[in-house]
């Protein structure tokens, strides 16, 4: 059957080469199965690059193939020198602000239209161009100073000219090139790694820089190369590589080598070195250039800050076309007007005779008033705004809150313009590992063979830990290596790197750490590594190499004790470091497969096994060899080993066919006596054949301190002389919890202490050091759940398969083999016995690993070894091939055991919880562990509390998860009736949630959680986390905040509103696709109480008042049309009316916008209530909109005309009529700030004293010097006489207090009568400690008794309300 599923899948290959559907032709002769390497050999499809050596014989192909290639410079600069210019130009005007602008300008140029002198026009755009210009050019200044020091960075690239590796700079490297590299240096471009000084192949690569993972990473010289082990002779290179066009996707390369002889190699992506890595642990590589400089993954994966829109923004955006329509209107008015004065007015004197119609004087009128009232749509309004935006992202990077000593990270905010949506989040869906968690996985307890372990001493040690670092002992973690990328210079490399941030913001002041300080690994901190062992499970393995074996019953449950800790040692991808040279690998020794000194330790070890055991049973001098028992014992594991074989002869029992004693019959048929009241989860006990361990811990002597000193102690294991020790080893593991497994193995000596490519060196208590063979590693993915080692056993020289992973897929895969009744009662059992212990693990919120195995047949494993090297050696779908290969071998497993490892909650998350839910955020947990761990995580997070009542969704189908979700809706709408219910959880599985996002189903679903509390997504994809986000945030039109630490969260945070990154303990994946990063989840709580309130009140009350200025201004003018024939004159000069908006009050509104700030941290903090205000846009609500434009009209009416009536029935002229106006007009604007401003300091008095001053010299010195700057008007000496007269500021005071009158009334009144929870809390900062203190209990307390009214969310229609909470009136 596998040979007709090989055929078929040729022919199939065949075809699609021949119907011309892939790229490239496929060979003349058909590859045979014996020929891996030729199996594959159909083409990329799609687009692809052709890449050859630069110097070789095929140069004079190497410019015609290579010329669409970029070169390996970088430039992230946007302009040049000489495209400055018209680029920011060009850039600037894709804004319809400036567009606009930049119409009026033009418009003013036509003389039957123009209002003012052409030049004046054009200083408001010129102005803004410049300002932004100016700040442009300074970025890009410094992204040139970046890549100035990037593309001079050396690299030793070969020359075929002089025939040598000679120093190049990067930016001269290109596609072709070979490239040599030493230890600690970075890669230059993304190469095709062809030769390793490891004599397996290997090179080590660090992706700190690019990922931000700090754990080694293996890479593999391209197989079957013709100068294979030799260093690579560039000239002799004459290979061809076909691969795929440049992309971003960092986890995947494809491609093909042709070598001269035409024989193919596929390309995948262990053998791509990529730029911006650094080499390690391996003294030398060559590597060919495939892609370089912008085609590299690293920069195609450099997307820069985020962009988006806030919602403020968007509110903003209908408020100007309000604006728009304001001004339509205004200009209407002024051009009807004008066109009746005209038509009324009958051969008036001050007329120049005309033949223009009044309609076309009119339409004419209307378009010198849209120059005339410019002002009211605020152009400097958007150059404010990105003002207050950067300098609200400078005190939030700079908030020493933020700052993560142990991590040496601070806060990052990569999204620049949506710092105010932080004051506005509604919803928050939060992942649970590495985010809720530390994501420090730490070996907990186990259960091997049915046997549960429950580790207490181990229990009590974290307990103590949790204790000492909450009292801040001394010996708590050190502060782990910087987040940034720390080179370790080792005893053996000379060269020490330093880091590009290729793709981190790190400023170029900061000073790169010391290369030569020494990098802790990751996930190795004494809480991951000091494991104490379970006393009886080191009895248990002490007995390998103690007499007291001889009086156990215990051989096959010991079997799966060793094999349970062998998979844990070398089920990984686990590369071992040593101190000395701490990125330096320790190798494989040169051991022999039998680690024993001699035949005799051998028989003697394998005596202790069975022979006295069994010696009532069997002859005293047993015939068969130590070696053929060890090859029963160890593969008791495989199910068929128990199937009694039929004999037409009849044995004797206890003997095999050929007269040998037949150990395992004997074994099987024993049955020892047990205590029959021993607790059934220590063990089991089965009739007849099965055999029994139950009750073997009150068979064992109890373990004094010395007994199990050796093995208790996992830091003082010794390895044999001249290798090294157990304590002087360094694991640098890709997750924590492979470290985590890979400890714990440690703690009971059955330690890794060596990996090379094609081996391992695992000490194994008793037995010494054994080099484990490594044939293939299947490695996890998030579609199998689970990785794959296979090995060839050091004892039983057998194939064997070890696997662990998630226990909802392992738990499906142990099951045995049809026929294998003896152990299917055996594996029943354990199956039984450790799905009751993972269940206990999952209540206690441990996380849950279960660990298996399989031993091959030789023959089963060469048919799967030929699918598989046809699988590796695919060009095409070389993926999908491999995960089909997985898939067939991890079948009918053994289930050896589970573990259970718990990952402690992040410090202050409960506390953060339950700010977030009173600040009226509801908090979704999102997470792929089992229901009842998330459930346990959900409790100690306070999310789930005590008095909730918990909603559970689990089916299997679509119509049972319809029927519950309105069962369990009808229950929550009943909870809400009656009086008392606190609260409702809802928790839904994976399953049902794949139902419940059905278009059909959607509705009920987001009906039933938004009714709810909390929501816990359990066993959820990441596609899943998606969708989630995505229904809630367009159906319920809210703000939405997801927060995660890992790949997996990457789609969630990029589909909300605000997505927000955690740099923890997974890499960077998270931190490149947020707005926001964040080193601990407690940090959201000041980031959205506190600068995200912050952020949107200051920003919403900058944008109302600069609304109210110009629409304030703006009808000044417009009043004035009514006195003059509507004919667009202004009663003031052309310069103050262009700077009233850009000079004289600019500056007031971008310290309000900054500075502002209505209560302090501290209290917006203790009283997480206040964050609702934001929630519910209270700050700049439509209402408050019109109410400011009202409040505007009103001020403007006053401003003019208490001037107009001072100055009736006098000469005064056009310009000394507007001058009182202006000036008026400029003191209510400013003092309109101070009675809305929450903060005045000496600051803030500075700014407006000194705006009112500005205007005030101008105008003045103006007057004075100026004859004929505003033509065709004269403002010689009118302001100088102005301010001579006391009239004029007269009518200046009583006018600027007739114009903040009612504002200042509305204040006193309301703040008096109906006070704000804002206001309340602001007067609570001035009281003294004690009365604060006082008074705050006094507020807490009034909220716990009116939560049960005030809580209460209103659910008849679908916005997301949330009432007011009610405080006490002596507040």
């Amino acid at each position: 059957m596998e040979q007709i599923h090989w055929v078929r899948h040729c022919w199939q290959q065949l075809v699609a080469t021949e119907s011309g559907r892939g790229q490239y032709t496929a060979p003349a002769a058909l590859p045979t199965k014996t020929s891996p390497v030729l199996h594959n050999t159909q083409g990329l499809t799609g687009k692809r690059r052709t890449v050859i050596a630069r110097h070789g014989r095929h140069q004079h192909e190497y410019h015609s193939i290579s010329k669409g290639c970029q070169g390996n410079g970088i430039r992230t600069t946007k302009y040049s020198l000489l495209s400055f210019i018209p680029m920011n130009l060009f850039q600037q005007f894709h804004r319809a602000a400036n567009l606009y602008f930049l119409f009026l300008v033009m418009l003013n140029w036509f003389p039957v239209v123009e209002a003012f002198g052409k030049e004046i026009t054009m200083i408001p755009l010129v102005v803004v161009l410049i300002v932004i210009a100016i700040k442009d050019a300074l970025e890009d200044y410094r992204r040139y100073r970046f890549d100035q020091k990037v593309n001079n960075n050396i690299a030793t690239v070969y020359s075929g000219k002089q025939q040598t590796y000679v120093d190049q700079r990067w930016q001269d490297v290109h596609v072709g090139d070979f490239v040599r590299l030493s230890c600690n240096e970075i890669i230059p471009a993304d190469m095709l790694l062809l030769y390793s000084s490891d004599p397996h192949g290997v090179c080590y690569i660090e992706t700190a820089n690019l990922d931000g993972e700090t754990n080694l990473k293996q890479r593999q010289v391209v197989r079957d190369l013709p100068q294979q082990g030799s260093e690579l002779t560039p000239e002799n290179f004459h290979s061809r590589i076909e691969c795929e066009s440049p992309n971003n996707d960092l986890s995947r390369f494809r491609g093909y080598m042709e070598y001269p002889s035409k024989a193919r190699v596929g390309l995948h992506n262990d053998n791509l070195l990529l730029r911006s890595c650094t080499i390690r642990n391996t003294e030398t590589v060559i590597g060919i250039v495939v892609y370089a400089g912008h085609e590299t993954k690293a920069m195609k994966n450099n997307s820069g800050p985020r962009y988006k829109r806030s919602k403020l923004e968007r509110r903003l955006n209908v408020d100007v076309l309000w604006s728009v329509v304001l001004l339509v209107i205004m200009c209407l008015t002024a051009a009807i007007g004008h066109g009746l004065w005209l038509r009324n007015l009958k051969e008036a004197s001050f007329l120049i005779p005309d033949t223009t119609s009044p309609a076309l004087s009119g339409f004419y009128l209307f378009w010198t008033m849209i120059i005339v009232l410019q002002v009211l749509i605020p152009i400097s309004l958007y150059v404010s705004i990105e003002i207050v935006k950067l300098c609200q992202i400078f005190f939030i990077q700079n908030d020493v809150d933020f700052y993560n000593e142990y991590m040496d990270s601070r806060i990052q905010c990569r999204a620049l313009n949506i710092t105010e949506d932080l004051g506005q989040i509604q919803y928050v869906f939060s992942d649970k590992t590495g985010t809720l968690t530390e994501n420090k996985m730490v070996f907990r307890r186990c259960t091997i063979a049915g046997v549960e372990y429950p580790h207490e001493e181990n229990a009590r040690r974290l307990e103590v830990y949790e204790e000492d670092e909450a009292m801040g002992c001394s010996h708590t973690l050190k502060s782990r290596a910087s987040a940034k990328s720390l080179s370790c210079k080792s005893l053996s490399c000379n060269r020490s790197s330093v880091s590009l941030h290729t793709l981190t913001g790190h400023s170029e002041g900061e000073e790169p750490p010391s290369p030569t300080l020494p990098q802790q690994s990751a996930f190795s901190s004494p809480l991951e590594k000091d494991i104490v062992p379970d006393p009886f499970l080191v009895q248990k393995l002490n007995s390998l190499s103690s007499p007291l074996f001889l009086l156990k019953d215990a051989s096959m449950e010991l079997t799966y004790i060793v094999d349970f800790f062998m998979a844990l040692a070398i089920c990984n991808t686990v590369v071992v470091s040593s101190p000395n040279q701490p990125r330096h690998v320790v190798q494989v020794p040169e051991v022999s497969c039998t680690p024993l000194k001699s035949l005799e330790d051998i028989k003697m070890l394998f005596q202790r096994f069975g022979l006295p055991r069994f010696s009532t049973l069997s002859p005293p001098h047993t015939t068969e060899s130590p070696r053929s028992f060890t090859r029963r014992l160890f593969s008791r594991g495989k199910a068929a080993s128990f199937t009694p074989s039929p004999s037409p002869t009849p044995t004797k029992r206890g003997t095999g066919p050929d007269g040998e004693p037949n150990l395992e019959a004997s074994i099987l048929s024993i049955k020892p006596v047990s205590n029959p009241g021993e607790d059934g989860d220590r063990g089991y006990e089965e009739e007849g054949e099965h055999g029994s361990w139950k009750g073997e811990e009150n068979k064992m002597l109890h373990l004094t301190l010395g007994a199990c000193s050796g093995l208790g102690n996992s830091n003082g294991a010794q390895g044999p002389p001249g290798e090294p020790g157990a304590d002087e080893l360094i694991y640098e593991a890709e997750s924590p919890d492979e470290a985590a497994l890979v400890h714990a193995a440690r703690a009971y000596r059955c330690t890794l202490q060596g990996r090379s490519l094609e081996s391992l060196l695992v000490e194994l208590p008793g037995m010494g050091s054994l080099a484990v063979r490594l044939l293939h590693i299947l490695p996890f993915d998030s579609t199998r759940k689970r990785m794959s080692v296979v090995v060839r056993h050091p004892l039983t020289n057998q194939v064997v398969v070890y696997t662990k992973g998630a226990d909802s897929v392992i738990m499906d895969l142990a099951e045995s083999p049809k026929g294998a009744e003896q152990s299917d009662g055996r594996q029943g059992h354990i199956r039984e016995q450790t799905q009751k212990h993972l269940d206990n693990y999952a209540r206690e919120g441990l996380r849950t690993l279960c660990v298996a195995k399989k031993v091959l047949e030789e023959e089963e494993y060469e048919i799967w070894l030929k699918r598989h090297a046809f699988a590796e050696t695919s060009i095409e779908n070389r993926e999908e091939l491999l995960l089909e290969s997985a898939q067939r071998l991890e079948t009918n497993l053994t289930l050896l055991g589970a573990t259970g490892i718990v990952d402690r909650l992040q410090e202050e998350v409960p506390e953060t919880i339950e700010a977030l839910q009173r600040a009226g955020v509801k908090v979704w947990v999102l997470t792929g562990d089992k229901q009842e761990t998330a459930i346990n995580i959900a409790c100690a997070c306070k999310l789930l509390r005590s008095t909730d009542q918990l909603l559970t969704a689990n089916c299997g189908s679509k119509e049972a998860c319809k029927a519950l979700l309105l069962e369990l809706r009808a229950e929550v709408e009943r909870g809400e009736a009656a009086e008392g219910t606190s609260g409702f959880t809802l928790v839904v599985d994976g399953r049902t949630l794949d139902f419940a996002l059905q278009e059909d189903l959607k509705g009920d679903f987001l009906e039933l959680s938004r009714r709810c509390r909390a929501v816990v997504c359990c066993r959820s994809t990441p596609l899943q986390k998606s969708h989630v986000v995505k229904l809630v945030r367009d159906q319920l039109r809210v703000m939405t905040l997801a927060i995660g630490d890992g790949a997996n969260d990457v789609s969630m945070i990029q589909v909300a509103d605000v997505g927000i990154g955690i740099s923890g303990q997974e890499g960077m994946q998270a931190v490149m696709s947020s707005d926001f990063a964040i080193s601990r989840f407690k940090h959201l709580r000041k980031l959205l109480l506190v600068h995200g309130h912050w952020c949107y009140t200051r920003l919403a009350n900058m944008i109302l008042y600069f609304f109210y200025k110009n629409v304030m201004y703006v009808n000044l003018l417009f009043w004035y049309q009514f006195f003059c024939g509507f004919s667009g004159s202004v009663m003031t000069n052309s310069w103050v009316l262009i700077f009233f908006n850009l000079l004289f009050t600019s500056a007031p509104p971008l310290l309000y916008g900054i500075l502002d700030k209505d209560v302090s941290a501290d209290t917006l903090i203790k009283l997480p209530e206040l964050y609702k205000s934001g929630q519910n846009s209270k700050a700049y609500l439509p209402s408050t909109f019109w109410l400011t434009m009202l409040d505007a009209l009103y001020q403007s009416l006053v401003c003019f005309f208490i001037p107009y009536f001072a100055n009736a029935g006098s000469d005064a002229d056009m310009l000394t009529f507007g001058s009182p106006i202006n000036a008026s007009a400029l003191l209510t604007i400013l003092l309109h700030q101070v009675i809305e401003s929450c903060t005045l300091t000496w600051l803030h008095v500075l700014v407006l004293v000194g705006s009112a001053l500005f205007y005030f010299s101008f105008t003045l010195v103006f007057s004075v010097v100026c004859v004929t700057c505003s033509p065709p008007t004269n403002p010689l000496g009118v302001d100088k006489l102005q301010m001579s007269q006391p009239l004029f500021y007269g009518v200046c005071a009583l006018t600027t207090v007739l114009a903040l009158l009612p504002r200042f009334l509305f204040h006193a009144l309301r703040n008096s009568i109906s006070p704000s929870d804002t206001l309340k809390a602001a007067l609570m900062d001035q009281l003294n400690p004690e009365n604060y203190c006082r008074r705050m209990q006094r507020w807490n307390q009034t909220q716990a008794q009116s939560k049960a009214r005030g809580l209460v969310i209103n659910v008849e229609d679908l916005d997301f309300k949330i009432p007011d909470f009610i405080l006490p009136k002596e507040l």
